[in-house]
């Protein structure tokens, strides 16, 4: 037993030094997994940060090289089968200088219109209560439905409410105005054409001109309706923004005040290409237009002085005075097509149908005998290969060349069909030139010089091409779910829209688009899931993705705002988000015809909006149940190791009995 005291000494010592190898394995294991963990969280963070500094580096898109939103809006191409109102999509602006002044700060305002209607950008009172208005240059007053009007009918937005605004007056009675039944209101009535009305009261109120206006907001007299019939009653439209000569016409007042000067200027899209736009106040004037006299005191609507129409180069064998009768030769943004006295329209047919070589077919509507031809094809750029030239002359000897689509609009059921939009109007002998000549054509309504300008221009790119100064470009339309905190980037032609590119590092977020379908909705709404099938076969994406957001009686037409989201991933690939607006601009989209003509109102690419969390959360669980799944693997493994290093059983204690055991020799 004397010798195996130092045996078992050094027994001893080495057992201490497994232990004490064995703790430091552990710890230094330990410390690995924990320092592992740590490693990929800072990682993480690392990435993170790097993605935050990028997106933050990198501006949305603009196309003028500064800094924007992603918010492009587009072209407009107007439906064509109401004579009721022309389909523009224009903006206001408005400026305090005077019509020649070309560099100057101004205020300005700015807004929408589709199908001339106003949808977000006249508000009234405080709190701005907003409204949908029909824009009209022959109506005298501005006017919207009462909240106590017992004779309205069913509009876009709720009636105006008096009480609640804080800032509105009554126009009270006085000599110069008709009274109310109690002699305490000032009362309008205005009668139209077509057998409508529209009656009621007169307040005043500040009037703001939307958001993106430098204008601020002014007091200005308008109608609260308290009775309204016929298409009024009917329409879709709250009511009416007129722009009229007269003491109520928001025009005048304006003058009035001295914040605009006396002239504005309408410019309406393409028949494919919409964009236009509206500006109260004066522009700096483009060095080839052609004016017009018009005179104010040959009838209260804007008149032009026109002498003939010349067809392919021949003059049509009328007297100049056939287009003087009774008003003489008006212009009215809120007529859809154009009518002649009935001498020059059979004049004008004859010539048209002697040069237009195509088949002719009848019209969509039989109710009306319109003239129609077949063949043409959808481009309407090519329109001048089968239709001839116009050209309207006018008492100085200039003259305004019209091309196809400023008296063409497309037949709603036949691929490729165009029809005459020029009829006959009735008995009466005066000219009625609407909206379709006007196409692509800036109209000057210069009424401090007696004249009215017309330029031939693209109205999707007037902006750019007027060089306004500090003018903000145009902007897409806004709705409950647009972000009218971004900034508007200038509008694309065709071209440039093909060209369009987007940062590497961008992420699409959502694509939005409204479409106009030439069919009611009345007739849409039991095709809402087959319309919404054909538009994610169309663009390539799943079905799940497709959202359609609203809907929009315009006219005999439906506006639908549509939205593409993305898939599980959280955003759309470049790729993937540039064939979509590819295949929209290009019109490339095939729809059976039962749901009439397409065209693309404007698109939008918003980029992707999702949080930290809600985008890296998925990768953070992963990280973290890898780092946990390691880290239980180190800890088995050094469990095990462990148990392996101290074979030998329990430790027992050094005075235990144990059987003895022979060395093995070193």
């Amino acid at each position: 037993m004397g010798n195996q005291v130092p045996e078992m000494g050094k027994i001893l010592r080495r057992r201490f030094l497994e232990i004490v190898i064995e703790i430091k394995l552990g710890e230094e294991m330990m410390t690995f997994a924990v320092s592992l963990l740590a490693s990929l969280l800072l990682l993480s963070l690392a990435g993170e940060a790097a993605i935050g500094i990028s997106q933050t580096q990198i501006p949305p898109v603009s196309m003028a090289g500064t800094p924007a939103a992603m918010v492009l809006p587009l072209f407009f191409s107007p439906l064509n089968t109401t004579r009721r109102s022309f389909p523009p999509l224009t903006s206001i602006y408005s400026h305090r200088r005077e019509l020649q002044e070309k560099s100057s700060s101004v205020a300005n305002a700015h807004m929408r219109l589709y199908d001339d209607l106003l949808t977000n950008g006249l508000m009234i009172g405080t709190p701005p209560q907003k409204f949908a208005l029909i824009v009209d240059t022959g109506s005298t007053v501005t006017y919207v439905p009462c909240s106590s009007c017992e004779q309205c009918g069913n509009h876009q937005d709720p009636r105006f409410q008096p009480d609640m605004s804080s800032t509105y007056e009554p126009v009270r009675c006085r000599t110069d105005c008709t009274c109310d039944v109690d002699d305490k209101q000032c009362t309008y009535e205005r009668q139209y054409a077509e057998m409508s009305s529209s009656s009621g009261v007169l307040g005043e109120d500040l009037v703001s001109f939307g958001i993106e206006s430098d204008l601020e907001p002014q007091r200005a007299v308008f109608g609260c309706e308290t009775s309204e019939t016929g298409d009024l009653f009917n329409q879709h439209a709250d009511g009416i923004m007129g722009l009229g000569r007269g003491q109520l016409s928001i025009m005048d007042q304006l003058v009035d005040k001295g914040v605009i000067n006396d002239s504005f200027s309408l410019c309406y899209g393409g028949m494919d290409i919409g964009g236009g736009s509206m500006v109260l106040g004066g522009i700096p004037l483009p060095p080839d237009v052609v004016f017009a006299r018009s005179d104010p005191v040959r009838s209260p609507y804007y008149n032009i002085d026109l002498k003939g129409i010349v067809v392919l180069g021949k003059k049509l064998d009328l007297s100049p005075s056939v287009f003087d009768g009774k008003h003489g030769t008006v212009l009215d943004s809120g007529t859809t097509f154009a009518y002649l006295p009935k001498e020059a329209f059979i004049a004008f047919r004859d010539a048209m149908m002697d040069k237009i070589l195509l088949k002719q077919i009848p019209g969509p509507d039989p109710n009306y005998r319109d003239i129609c031809f077949s063949g043409a094809g959808s481009d309407v750029s090519q329109l001048s290969k089968f239709f001839p030239e116009v050209d309207m002359l006018f008492g100085d000897g200039q003259k305004l060349k019209l091309s196809p689509e400023n008296y063409l609009f497309r037949h709603s059921k036949v691929h490729g069909a165009y029809c005459l939009g020029v009829f006959q109007n009735g008995n009466d002998l005066t000219t009625l030139l609407g909206g379709i000549v006007a196409r692509n054509t800036l109209v000057i309504y210069d009424r401090r010089n007696e004249r009215i300008g017309f330029w031939k221009t693209n109205c999707s790119e007037l902006w750019e091409r007027l060089k306004f100064n500090g003018a903000p470009s145009p902007a897409p339309f806004a709705s409950e779910n647009s972000h009218t905190s971004e900034i508007p980037s200038p509008a694309l032609s065709p071209s440039q829209a093909q060209n369009y590119s987007l940062p590497a590092q961008y992420r699409v977020g959502v694509i939005t688009f409204d479409i106009s379908l030439s069919v009611e909705y009345s007739d849409l709404e039991p095709h809402v899931k087959e319309f919404t099938e054909l538009i994610a076969n169309e663009l390539e994406v799943d079905i799940s993705q497709v959202h359609l957001m609203n809907f929009t009686s315009a006219g005999n037409g439906t506006l639908i705002k549509c939205a593409i989201f993305p898939s599980r991933s959280g955003f759309i690939s470049n790729k993937a988000a540039l064939g979509i607006i590819s295949r929209l601009t290009e019109h490339r989209l095939q729809l059976p015809s039962n749901f009439g003509d397409y065209s693309l109102v404007e698109w939008n690419i918003e980029p992707s909006k999702r949080s930290w969390w809600q985008v890296h959360l998925l990768g953070f669980v992963i990280g973290v149940a890898v780092v946990m799944m390691i880290s239980f693997l180190v800890v088995v493994v050094w469990y095990f190791w462990r148990e392996k290093l101290g074979g030998g059983g329990a430790y027992r204690h050094v005075d235990a009995a144990f059987a003895e055991q022979e060395l093995q020799p070193l």
